[in-house]
């Protein structure tokens, strides 16, 4: 069986390649290869309102189920690509078929990274990464009381914040000093661990974990300090392994994730990566080589793909930008904060409304808006001219950002 591209991987940068490519009018054959039994669908919301149960499967779909029909799209849904070979221009499925390529787009994204500890596989350990892995936790909501999340990140805040709605008693576990501590700066951190507090959240930082409890399912969590949570599940949300094993063991560069150019090229010729996976250097880093998981970079790079193979090559610069929904508050985030040496708080937490702005030898490089979405649309400018503004001007409220742009 032959396409003349290949795209491994069904989430929002798969999805969103082959989208791309009928778009730009590419007239080849086109087949999306995802390891789950299921159409392309959202995953943010499945962390929010999905677990909440506020949003049904059928409205997280990207697209019709007709649609992949209409614009010739073969779904190979329920399949792994285990090899590639890059000189044959072919992948390998786990049920042992082969498929030919003359382009390969890899949006294979990433596993959830586990817990290396003794019970760390036990029945009720759960991470939230695919509908798959929700879809048992909410089954057993109504026998669920006490839950114990594992990671201060994004995912496992807004776990917590939908757990603690429903009515659940929630503890939320963090190793480092501080929640979202690889992604914010202290003055966000410290407002979301009060806000989970005051809604009853146990939240504990600096915490190491010994084991997870149990004999066949998760009944607690030993922690190194000898104390004993009781669960009766565990919620594990600390990070992702990049899904990059056979494209590596191809040939292809890269270590935490595929190397790729700024048309997202790989090393190996006609083989791109796009998404989670994909280690591209992001000017919004200074250049750095990083990973971005976000829907924007997912979207923006099976994009820059598509145009590179439709001919029509742009590189990628897009602005970076995040969100998240915990309780009544919206986080937007735009920029890269990496490496700041400056933050300004506009306007007061104690409103619930406010924004960290983040700077890098006096230049604006990010910021964090909390109900605070005229400071998120405007500070965009900010962020993309690099602007240079003194911090009291930042930090008057009475100022609208937009106003602080150069000329």
């Amino acid at each position: 069986m032959h396409y003349d591209v290949v795209i491994v991987g069904s989430g929002h940068a798969g999805a969103q390649a082959a989208i791309s490519l009928r778009q730009q009018k590419f007239a080849g054959s086109i087949t999306i290869i995802g390891r789950e039994d299921q159409l392309p669908y959202e995953r943010p919301p499945l962390s929010k309102e999905y677990l909440s149960g506020d949003k049904p499967f059928e409205k997280l779909l990207l697209r019709p189920a007709d649609y992949w029909e209409k614009n010739e799209i073969t779904l190979l849904a329920g399949k792994e690509v285990v090899a590639v070979d890059a000189a044959e221009h072919a992948v390998s499925l786990s049920d042992g078929s082969r498929i030919s390529f003359g382009k390969l787009v890899w949006a294979a994204g990433g596993e959830p990274r586990q817990l290396p500890i003794p019970g760390g596989d036990l029945d009720g350990v759960y991470a939230i990464r695919a509908r798959g892995d929700v879809d048992p936790i909410m089954s057993r909501l109504k026998e669920i009381d006490r839950i114990v999340i594992v990671g201060g990140g994004y995912i496992g805040l807004e776990a917590a914040a939908v757990f603690t709605k429903l009515g659940r008693q929630v503890t939320l576990l963090e190793a480092l000093d501080r929640v979202l501590a690889r992604v914010a700066g202290a003055e966000l951190s410290r407002f979301y661990e009060g806000y989970h507090r005051a809604q009853g959240v146990d939240l504990r930082t600096g915490v190491t974990i010994d084991s997870i409890i149990g004999d066949e399912h998760a009944e607690g969590v030993k922690l190194q300090s000898g104390e004993m949570l009781p669960a009766d599940i565990v919620v594990v949300g600390i990070g992702i392994v990049p899904s990059v094993g056979p494209l590596i063991a191809a040939g292809a560069a890269g270590e935490n994730g595929v190397r790729v150019d700024a048309f997202c090229q790989t090393s190996l010729p006609d083989i791109y990566a796009v998404g989670d996976c994909a280690l591209h250097a992001n000017g919004f880093a200074g250049g750095a080589e990083i990973r971005l998981e976000s829907v924007q970079n997912a979207n923006d790079q099976a994009k820059i793909a598509a145009a590179h193979i439709c001919g029509n090559p742009k590189p990628y610069e897009a602005t970076p930008w995040f969100w998240s929904n915990q309780y009544d508050l919206k986080l937007q985030t735009v920029g890269l904060s990496i490496g700041h040496d400056r933050t300004v708080l506009r306007g007061d937490p104690a409103q619930n409304s406010f924004s960290v702005v983040y700077l890098k030898r006096g230049k604006v490089i990010a910021l964090d808006c909390v109900n605070a979405v005229k400071d998120y649309a405007q500070g965009r400018k900010l962020v993309e001219a690099r602007a240079e503004i003194p911090t009291e001007t930042l930090a008057d409220t009475n100022i609208m950002l937009k106003e602080m742009l150069p000329a």
